[in-house]
Order: C-alpha cells, then sequence, then structure tokens
C-alpha cells in the first residue's frame, strides 16, 4: 500500500534555502531535497562573504563523508550553527572528536548502552512509556508531541540517575538548544543568545551533579562516565559534563520525532490500525519510521585535505552538511522511498549516522520506540487529529513541537 507522506505547505518567502530553519517547520523541504538529489554532483551554499558549505543528499555520498574521519573531520564543529567558528567540544566531546580518541571515549559509554543492559531495562522504560501515554485515555485532546519530547529525558534521566523533579526544565533546554530558532524558545537577545543560555544552564546543572557524584559513584551513565580513562588519565570534569550533555541531547534529538512522525502523517490513512493488527512488524516498522522522519536534519564536517565527491571538487577546509532526511528518501538506496512500507527490507537508513559516530545510544533509542509503538497501538485506536499541529523551526531537528490529538481505548 502507497503510504506517501504529505509534503507540507508551500515554502515560506523567508525561507531562503536547504539551511533556513524556516524551511522544516513552514516549507516543502521534502521538494528542496529532491531538487537537490537530481543535481549532478553536490550543491553549494555560500552563507556569508567568509562561510558557505557543501550540501551531500545522496546514499552513497553520505557513506563517503561519514565512515572516513580521516578525511572529514568533526573536531571543527557538527552542526551548522557552528559553522565557521572552531568548535570548544572538539576533542572533548564524543561526536566532536576523532578516532582514536574518540574511540576510547565511547568504549565505556558503548559497553554500558549495549543491547543486554537496556533489554534489562525494558521493564522501567516501558513504565515510563505507559505514564507517558496515560493522558490520552481520558478522551480528551492529548498534546502527542510534547509527551514524546519529554519521554527520552524521563529513560535518560533515569538511565543517568537524574532528579524526576528536573526533568521538565531539562526538556525545555535541551529543545532550546537544539531548536534555538524557534519561536517557543527564542530568547529577546536573538538565536545565540538562546543557544548560550541553554548551554550554560545545562552545563551548571551537570557541573552541580557531577560534583554530588564524584562523592557517590554508582552503576549510572553519568557514574560511568567518571570512571572512564583517557590516555591513561579519569576524564576532566569539563570532559565529563560535556558528555552529559551529548548523550541526554542524543536521546531527546533522536527519539521522540518517530512515533510523532507516524502519527502526524497517517494517522487517518489507516497504516496504524493494519500496524495494529500485526504487532510483529514492529521492529521493521519501527526502523521505517526512523528513515522517514530523520530526526537529525544533518551534521556538519570539515575537509582536511581536498578530496572528490561526485565530480565536485572539496578543498581542504571546506565545510560539508549530510542531510540524513534527503539521503534516507534517495531512490536509488530505498525503492519507492516516500511510501512507509511496514515490513521494508533491507533499510539501511542512516536516521543514526555511519561509520565511527554511529549513535552510541541506538539500542536505547530503538527498544524505546519499539515499545512506544506496541504500547501505543495495543492501547488505543481511532486516532484523530485535535487541533493545531506546529513543526519545530530548525535546521537541526526535524519533528513536531505540537501535535494535539484524540483516540479510543482499546
Amino acid at each position: 500500500m502507497d503510504r506517501r507522506p504529505a509534503t507540507g505547505c508551500p515554502v515560506s518567502g523567508a525561507a531562503t534555502g536547504v539551511d533556513d530553519p524556516v524551511l522544516y517547520s513552514d516549507g516543502d523541504y521534502l521538494s528542496v531535497w529532491e531538487d537537490l538529489r537530481g543535481l549532478d554532483g553536490l550543491s553549494w551554499k555560500q552563507v556569508d562573504e567568509r562561510r558557505g558549505f557543501w550540501s551531500v543528499v545522496k546514499f552513497e555520498d553520505a557513506h563517503l563523508v561519514l565512515r572516513d574521519a580521516g578525511t572529514f573531520t568533526s573536531e571543527r564543529g557538527t552542526m551548522l550553527c557552528m559553522l565557521g567558528i572552531q568548535d570548544p567540544a572538539g576533542g572533548r566531546q564524543l561526536p566532536a572528536t576523532d578516532p582514536p580518541r574518540h574511540t576510547t571515549m565511547r568504549a565505556s559509554l558503548q559497553k554500558a548502552l549495549a543491547i543486554k543492559p537496556i533489554e534489562r531495562q525494558h521493564e522501567m522504560i516501558r513504565e515510563l512509556v505507559v505514564e507517558a501515554l496515560e493522558p490520552l485515555a481520558d478522551g480528551g485532546t492529548f498534546d502527542f508531541a510534547e509527551a514524546m519530547l519529554a519521554l527520552p529525558v524521563a529513560v535518560g534521566g533515569t538511565a543517568m540517575g537524574l532528579p524526576r523533579q528536573d526533568w521538565p526544565e531539562l526538556v525545555r533546554l535541551l529543545t532550546a538548544s537544539s531548536a534555538p530558532e524557534d519561536p517557543d524558545y527564542l530568547l529577546p537577545g536573538g538565536t545565540q543568545a538562546t543557544l548560550d543560555n541553554a548551554h550554560r544552564e545545562l552545563f551548571a546543572y551537570f557541573q552541580d551533579i557531577f560534583h554530588e557524584r564524584r562523592k557517590n559513584l554508582g552503576d549510572d551513565l553519568i557514574s560511568v562516565l567518571i570512571a572512564t580513562e583517557i590516555d591513561g588519565r579519569p576524564m576532566s570534569p569539563g570532559e565529563v559534563m560535556s558528555n552529559c550533555y551529548s548523550v541526554l541531547l542524543g536521546a531527546a534529538v533522536t527519539t521522540p520525532h518517530s512515533p510523532t512522525y507516524v502519527l502526524a502523517e497517517h494517522m487517518e490513512d489507516g497504516l496504524l490500525e493494519e500496524w495494529a493488527a500485526d504487532l510483529s512488524v514492529t521492529p521493521t516498522a519501527t526502523e521505517e519510521a526512523m528513515r522517514l522522519a530523520s530526526p537529525v536534519s544533518h551534521f556538519m564536517r570539515y575537509a582536511v585535505e581536498d578530496t572528490e565527491i561526485r565530480g565536485t571538487k572539496i578543498k581542504a577546509g571546506d565545510a560539508v552538511a549530510v542531510w540524513f532526511g534527503a539521503v534516507n528518501r534517495d531512490e536509488e538506496a530505498f525503492p519507492d522511498a516516500m511510501e512507509f512500507q511496514l515490513r521494508r527490507r533491507p533499510n539501511r537508513h542512516v536516521s543514526f549516522g555511519l561509520g565511527p559516530h554511529y549513535c552510541v545510544g541506538h539500542n536505547v533509542a530503538r527498544v524505546t520506540l519499539r515499545i512506544v509503538f506496541d504500547e501505543l497501538l495495543t492501547r488505543f485506536t481511532g486516532f484523530e487529529s485535535a487541533g493545531e499541529r506546529a513543526r519545530l523551526r530548525s535546521n537541526f531537528i526535524s519533528g513536531y513541537k505540537h501535535l494535539p490529538i484524540a483516540a479510543r481505548t482499546r
């Protein structure tokens, strides 16, 4: 069955290019990506007189960039908001560190976040999912997007041993740090002020947590980071705090938007009932939801030497942005790429990244998402829109901030 999502509204007059946050809140970004995929080579966007970047939108090109950390570094900045600015987290924070140092930093976290330890937390995650969905049973209007934005902070906060009363503020700060242009989070001082404030408050929070936890080590993720050694020494307080932020931000970005995408695009076309009738498809359907939602819109790299991608000469020092949502709709890699196929195999989507920076929390995200879909479809039916939806204004996160729905209990 053809499960094609709506293409959204026409591009706003304020949207000026693939990097414009307005394109992803109010524009037809799918058509922009399609146009870019149709070019013979990479496209260049000149941002101002001194800054610009190349856009990668094809599957094979993304593999070349994301797998080759020797040619494309992460240490100068991984998001377009850092374009032309030396990233202070370079070499200290997991996503902004190249191998071999990255490999050492990743090892302890990867062990803690492996599938067997996560499976032992299955019941904890299920309880948090059920709690998040419980208000939908009242029969009134339920903002599904808000509930999903809060869920990964609940799961991550539990795994990190963060006090429950802190979770709502962490949700706000994490969303502000990844969508600082969004009107719901934008401070009077502008985008940079919003970003700086969110980072300052988050790092101050984790500094307090670090000092408390260092005295009372346990088996939580923060204790794992504190105990991690790099180059024969413990991670510094700054490195621990930076990676606490990175882990929780990763959860907040990757987890919420796949369920919200599925409901926003397929609430009333029969897909959910077809899925509910055969929950054995949940593993493949979840991967398909991740592919089409592509919660992380882009990651950036810098070329450290002259190279070439699909006939395009890339100079040393050039920035390259990989647009995950565009890559995940490349027809050469995904036949009938615009269709939602519950049983799609193979499905080599790049929503968790590729190569050495493949998302360290992918097991947590997958387990959480499968539980969300199973609990949602087991408990509820008759989903329908119940108000005005709104997408986040961000070129980094692709997803909704508001999705009012109503449903019936089964």
